[in-house]
């Protein structure tokens, strides 16, 4: 049978309902993926209003391209999100908006360029072989371990150290009560708060948070003194921490530098372990599928090679398939700087516009079988269409994340490294409900049964 006749993946359930704004805060709390009616699947843009602002979402192609591509500047990232997200990565690149946030990325985008992926390649190779001996036979619940290699590749391009260092699986440990504890939206997103005002975040949400910017805190001075006294290692970390602003000539502070590790850990480690989490589960229920993503995968560690990572070609699209169903980063909100027409309807300066990944990638008016597992789908011309116009799971434009290239080469990897080993199949019961805290993840993890191949 073939990948796109199997059954769909599974989705939470669309509510066809009308949701009232306090549902929504209820949900929101919950679960932000259960709260969304049926027909935003199909809708180019809908309207929120509640007592405090207005909020559009916004699934018409051209508008996404004008807020993220055309004009960005005129619709920044809204601090309703961000404060949910403050704790742990202060004033990173994530967060900020106008020239800091220039600055920033002046400063990291060069530790991105294509040679640097070249350069960080043994090292995500090294991090996927771990993983890959680290399992053994059996059922288990997959996420631990996705997290566990993406958090590992993290380390060793960044810091140079593996995931079992003392500091990195501290960090580690600490993040993962962090990634449960922390929902995507707090008291800040729904109400005009000022300032001053308390923004509740929980207390152990707060503690974990102050615990994980410790132990990096630790890592980047050492860092830096590593650099001073000519022995640091020439990774991704030592590349940021000594690159100058071109037009300033300034490099990172200490403090500003804990904020942008906070962030690539975070984008780096979690959204590649729910990527990742996901595509697994995808070829586990695809056994025609999974058994391609073998083949292809042995034949390339025969001899892993950068230079060879282009004849994993099925396994990319199969990541890509995994980014499309289960993006990451769900939901992505800007805001208006002044007032803009949207489809005829008026938008107020300071209106809220959500980008929606989950929403677009399953779009019926865009895509076909858009609840469907197709890796084949991108050689269509349905699919180049939608991956040009409909597919952002790193966002785009300018503000795209700086790390795309480097997830599109992990990804891959990792997934050959795991299948040209284990085959993996679903665990009899068990069908995992998208839930989305920090990232999307699975309600009550994605359980999995490993069977070594011979």
């Amino acid at each position: 049978m073939s990948a796109a006749k199997q059954p769909n993946p599974p989705k939470p359930a669309a509510r066809p309902e009308k949701v009232s704004l306090w549902r929504y805060l209820w949900l929101f709390r919950q679960d932000i993926l259960s709260a969304q009616p049926a027909k935003l699947y199909r809708a180019w843009m809908a309207e929120f209003r509640t007592p405090f602002f207005r909020s559009f979402l916004v699934n018409d192609p051209a508008l996404v391209r004008r807020v993220l591509n055309e004009r960005p500047m005129d619709f920044p990232k809204s601090d309703r999100i961000g404060e949910g997200l403050r704790p742990l990565l202060g004033n990173s690149v994530f967060l900020t908006n106008g020239a800091a946030w220039q600055k920033q990325r002046r400063i990291i985008d060069p530790a991105f360029e294509g040679g640097r992926l070249r350069d960080a390649f043994p090292a995500m190779l090294a991090a996927g072989q771990a993983a890959s001996a680290r399992l053994t036979e059996g059922a288990r619940d997959i996420e631990p371990e996705t997290s566990h290699a993406a958090a590992d590749v993290i380390f060793r391009t960044l810091f140079s150290i593996p995931i079992d260092h003392e500091i990195a699986a501290e960090v580690f440990d600490k993040f993962r009560q962090y990634q449960r504890s922390q929902p995507i939206l707090n008291l800040a997103a729904f109400l005009p708060v000022p300032r001053w005002f308390p923004r509740f975040h929980r207390r152990g949400t707060k503690r974990t948070a102050r615990a994980i910017r410790r132990l990096i805190t630790d890592l980047t001075n050492r860092r830096m003194d590593e650099i001073a006294a000519g022995t640091a290692p020439d990774d991704l970390a030592t590349k940021i921490m000594t690159t100058r602003d071109p037009e300033t000539g300034d490099t990172f502070s200490a403090a500003e530098m804990v904020d942008q590790v906070a962030i690539f850990f975070l984008a780096g480690h979690e959204t590649s372990a729910s990527a990742l989490a996901w595509a697994l589960y995808l070829l586990a229920t695809h056994p025609e599928a999974q058994e391609k993503v073998a083949q292809e995968s042995q034949s390339f560690l025969a001899d892993p090679q950068f230079a060879r990572l282009s004849t994993l070609k099925f396994t990319r699209n199969v990541f890509r398939e995994a980014l499309r169903l289960y993006p990451p980063v769900p939901m992505m909100v800007r805001e208006t700087a002044q007032p803009e027409d949207l489809r005829g309807r008026s938008a107020e300066r300071g209106a809220q516009i959500v980008l929606s990944p989950w929403h677009l990638h399953r779009h019926t008016r865009l895509w076909d079988n858009p609840d469907g597992f197709d890796p084949d789908r991108f050689a269509t011309e349905n699919g180049r269409n939608c991956l040009r116009n409909a597919f952002i799971p790193f966002s785009s434009g300018p503000r795209v994340c700086t790390g795309a290239g480097f997830a599109m080469v992990e990804g891959p990897l990792l997934l050959a490294t795991l299948l040209a080993d284990w085959k993996i199949t679903p665990e009899e019961g068990h069908s995992p409900v998208p839930v989305a805290h920090l990232t999307v993840r699975s309600r009550d993890g994605i359980r999995l049964v490993l069977e070594r191949r011979r």
